[in-house]
């Protein structure tokens, strides 16, 4: 059963004009304990969800029930402060003049006097806060008032967590370690969460389901995992990790061919577009052109490989180094390679392709264009 649900959600704004639609008829489930996301650039429509699902927003159309309860739709709306919804924000909102334990206290106001302390030491203690109670808010560090915010949000035992870009004022090391916590003291405590991002490491790292927007739609709700191997169009693809597109041409329903190579897919190719060679199709056949996707992981530096390609640029990352590659035909791609094969700009150096989920988009008709001669050896 789904503890939040979504059911062709709208939110649109008056302009001058007419109406702005923000919200796109989104629909969607999360179950219960689960960790969700949000993810997508700005001007997406992700925070204006998530407020209308935390109640600071009436939606235009469509329905969004918590826990089985309608929440919100045309002509209802349950006020925020009902819908029993914790809220942790981007710039924490602690109340300066409290302490820690006064902060986190703030919402147990039905509780009995005598509930309140224990309740709050035992969220300290589920935040690594013990002892920090008789603390100010600006004697924390901001990893630390997060938690704080976190512990907040939690104490009341809402039905549903909100995280609205949590982390954005954190520097990236403080950001990636607390993202792991925050998860843990999540998944601890069994809470339902959404996440609102626009950082895909911050949102892999936290949620179990991610949902990229663009243009107030969700463009594929799915697994980390999926998301990046197998998005479900280019704007996914684009958007979730890095990589580029090489021109090939499909052999075979399960076979294309690239510049660097033959690949074969365990699942035949889609067509998701209008090509010249076939007008519809469900599948790509043979003489289709798609433009096929290739992660950094998808390249390996190989000495012994015939395939050679041009050092252009290089980002060291520590065990790692980033190398963008120039192929003979002037296309590029990435490889990351371990550090001690340091190479320098405009080497060459030897590649082949390494390659489990093959990634194919029809090449649309008015650019399709026949790869260059594939290597003799298979990528496959």
């Amino acid at each position: 059963m789904a503890h939040l649900e979504l059911q062709h959600v709208v939110q649109r704004y008056p302009t001058p004009t007419g109406f702005h639609t923000v919200v796109d008829g989104i629909s969607l489930t999360v179950p219960p304990g689960t960790i969700a996301c949000l993810l997508g650039p700005s001007g997406c429509g992700k925070t204006t969800l998530l407020r209308c699902i935390a109640g600071f927003e009436e939606i235009a159309e469509g329905e969004i029930r918590l826990a089985g309860e309608v929440v919100s739709r045309p002509g209802f709306h349950l006020p925020p402060e009902q819908r029993r919804i914790g809220m942790v924000f981007q710039d924490y909102a602690l109340f300066p003049h409290l302490t820690v334990a006064a902060n986190v206290a703030f919402g147990l106001g039905d509780l009995p006097r005598a509930e309140r302390m224990p309740r709050v030491e035992e969220m300290l203690r589920l935040v690594g806060l013990t002892g920090q109670g008789e603390k100010f808010p600006h004697e924390l560090s901001g990893g630390q008032q997060q938690r704080v915010a976190l512990a907040r949000a939690l104490a009341p035992r809402p039905r549903l967590v909100l995280l609205d870009e949590p982390f954005s004022n954190l520097d990236t090391e403080l950001r990636e370690r607390l993202s792991l916590e925050v998860r843990d003291i999540l998944k601890q405590s069994g809470t339902t969460a959404i996440l609102v991002t626009h950082d895909q490491h911050e949102a892999f790292a936290m949620a179990d389901e991610v949902g990229v927007m663009h243009g107030g739609r969700v463009q594929q709700w799915d697994t980390p995992y999926n998301l990046y191997h197998r998005p479900a169009n280019r704007f996914v693809a684009d958007f979730v990790g890095q990589g580029a597109f090489l021109p090939g041409l499909v052999v075979s329903p399960t076979e294309v061919t690239v510049e660097l190579g033959r690949l074969e897919s365990s699942l035949p190719l889609e067509c998701s577009a209008l090509c010249q060679t076939c007008d519809s199709c469900p599948l790509a056949r043979e003489g289709c052109h798609v433009d096929v996707l290739l992660r950094p992981d998808d390249v390996v530096h190989d000495d012994l490989s015939p395939v050679t390609a041009a050092v252009e640029h290089k980002a060291f990352r520590g065990a790692q180094i980033l190398y963008t590659l120039r192929l003979d035909s002037g296309a590029q791609v990435q490889a990351l390679v371990p550090s001690h094969h340091n190479h320098a700009l405009g080497e060459k150096i030897g590649i082949r392709l390494d390659v489990d989920h093959v990634v194919a988009f029809k090449t649309p008709a008015a650019t399709s264009t026949a790869p260059r001669q594939p290597a003799s050896a298979s990528a496959a």
